[in-house]
Parts: structure tokens; sequence; C-alpha cells
């Protein structure tokens, strides 16, 4: 008995459950748009995000609080990092730190972006007057330098870590302010947008639908780099005891807890150290690599 099934629906059914490949290749292409020095830094940034979000889960037995072991031990087997001044593993110690640099950084640079942004886009669409009440307001906080402003809001509210996302995040909302506002405003003065607005269109659509899908790729690359500046500035927070306060530690606070082994060479500073310096060089690789900028390079060229 033949079968009732053609050969051409066969190839349809097989065609429906196969994957769709442009998917794929459109994300390598992506990927291959990074080059070498960027797809490093996009893996250092993908590790130590991995880190934050599983590594004290997977490392939960190596965290010992009392610290038996050796006082600021060598690399060994049984401690890969070294030990700290408590004897506690430094391995562990790093990992447990990334939740607190990286994710207070992070939390603290989409606050600033995101507020910066949408206050730029309101004063580009708005009124004269508004753009000169959030410029002039803005500039006030602009004159007051950052760590100043950090100690007096530590010295007022201490040193708690929603403190430090909302100080960290209202230090950086000029700087992004300024540069959204900027691009912004060219946006603003473009036909398309006077046409929107010939339209009928209000300012909450022009603000969402015409300026900010023209100015996302720019301040994706300023958002990285307010997370390397809010990052070095807890780390110098922490460094002089006024950031991530005990029983937590960030690296910041790891390399002033263990100071002390500095001149033995000791890895339980130098490890820290070069934790945030390997997350702010591979998150300035990123930015310097993104995709299409070789091509917008050539063309200013």
């Amino acid at each position: 008995m033949e079968s009732s099934t053609s050969p051409s629906a066969v190839n349809a059914a097989a065609t429906a459950a196969a994957p769709p490949p442009r998917k794929r290749r459109s994300a390598l292409r992506w990927l291959s748009g990074f080059g070498p020095s960027g797809l490093l830094g996009l893996a250092v940034l993908l590790f130590w995000l991995l880190a934050a979000l599983l590594g004290p889960w997977l490392l939960s037995h190596r965290t010992d609080p009392t610290g038996t072991s050796a006082v600021f031990a060598p690399m060994s087997a049984a401690h890969w990092l070294g030990t700290d001044y408590l004897g506690r593993d430094m391995l562990a110690l790093i990992i447990e730190g990334a939740r607190y640099t990286v994710g207070v950084a992070l939390v603290a640079t989409l606050l600033a972006s995101g507020t910066g942004t949408v206050l730029a886009l309101l004063a580009a669409a708005s009124g004269r007057w508004i753009d000169a009440l959030l410029s002039r307001g803005l500039d006030t906080l602009t004159a007051i330098p950052s760590k100043m402003f950090a100690l007096i809001m530590v010295a007022g509210f201490g040193s708690s870590v929603p403190m430090l996302v909302v100080m960290a995040g209202i230090i950086y909302v000029p700087g992004a302010y300024r540069i959204a506002r900027s691009l912004a405003v060219n946006i603003n003065a473009l036909d398309y947008v006077t046409v929107a607005r010939t339209r009928g269109e209000g300012t909450l659509y022009i603000m969402l639908r015409e300026i900010l899908p023209n100015i996302v790729g720019p301040m994706l690359a300023d958002l990285g780099l307010r997370f390397v500046y809010i990052v070095l500035l807890l780390a110098s927070l922490s460094f002089l005891g006024l950031g991530i306060q005990p029983p937590a530690a960030d690296w910041g606070s790891l390399v002033r807890e263990n100071i002390g082994a500095l001149a033995m060479g000791g890895a339980s500073v130098i490890v820290p150290a070069l934790a945030i310096a390997s997350l702010t060089i591979a998150v300035n690789l990123v930015i310097d690599n993104l995709p299409g900028r070789g091509a917008r390079d050539k063309g200013a060229r």
C-alpha cells in the first residue's frame, strides 16, 4: 500500500522543523564585528557577570568566614589565589566581591544613564525654559567634585548598598544628561521631527519614537564609560573604608584589608587589583570595538 504523504509535504515539514539559520548567522555576524580585542573584552566581561550571578552559589563550599587556613598563604592546590589576612580563601572572596563591584556599579550606571537620557529627551523635545531649567540645575551638580559629593553623602546618610547606588547615580546623571542632550538637540532639529510635530504628535511621541531610537547607539557607548567611572569611584571609596562595609566586601575593600601583605608580594592584594583592572579594560575594549564603529570611522574620514 502506497503512502499518501507526498514528497513535497515531507520536504515542507522538514523545512518547518529545522531551526531558522538566519538568526544564527546574524548573531555570528554581530559577534564578528567586535574583532579579536573586542571579543576578548566581551569574554572577560561575560565572565565577571556570570561570576557575580552564579559564583557565590558555585563556591559556597569554599567560603570559610572563620578563616582556619594560614594567614596570607601563597597560591596552592588548596587555595588557588592564596588566603587573606584572616586565612580565608581569596578565590571565594573575589567571586563574592564581584556581586558588589559589578552589581552595585551596574545598577548605579543604569540609574545614572537612564535618568540622564530621560531628562535630556524632555529638555530637547520641550520648550526652551524647561531645557534651561534642567541644564542649569544639573550644572550645580557638575560644579561639585564627585569624590567630595560622595564623602558628604556617606557622612550624612551612612554607607549602605542602596545609598551607594543612589549616590553614584546622582553623581553621574549630569554627564549622561549632557551627552544625551547634545545628541537629542541635533536630532530634534531634523526635518522628520518637524514633520511629526506638524502631524500633531505630542512631546512623548517625539521623545520615544523620533529622538530616542537615533541616540541609542552613542548612549550605549556612554553607558559603558559611566560603568567604568562608577566601578573606580566605588572601589576608591571602599579602599578608604567608606564603601561596602563588613562582613560584605567588594574588590576595593579587599585591597584595603590585605594591604599589609603588599611587602610580601601577597596575592591577596594583587588579585583584587587585577580584577578591577581586568573589568575596566574589558569594558573599554568592548566600547572601542562596538560593531559598526569601524565603518562609521571610515565614513567620517
